[in-house]
């Protein structure tokens, strides 16, 4: 493994809780959104829900990501020992 690659492996590792954080962040986010809009349209029919429905797709696209972010950090560090502590 060149050093480069060493440090960006370091640094994922590094990160592994934030990815963790920020996938369950979005996926609060995306609920609490889902719910909001939900009650919007509830009082209101002519709520134009289908762009907010592509925002809450956004959301949770990026919870995944961030998830598997945050599996393959863990991959990582399993492979890399104890280099990564």
């Amino acid at each position: 493994m060149t050093e480069p690659d060493e440090r960006f492996a370091l640094r994922a590792i590094r990160r592994k809780r934030l990815f963790l954080g920020l996938s369950i962040a979005g996926l609060s986010i995306a609920f609490a959104l889902t719910a909001l809009y939900g009650v919007l349209w509830w009082r209101n029919p002519a709520f134009p829900v289908a762009p907010r429905a592509v925002i809450i797709l956004l959301v949770l696209l990026n919870a995944r990501q961030n998830l598997r972010q945050y599996k393959y950090a863990r991959l990582l560090e399993g492979f890399m020992g104890k280099m990564a502590r």
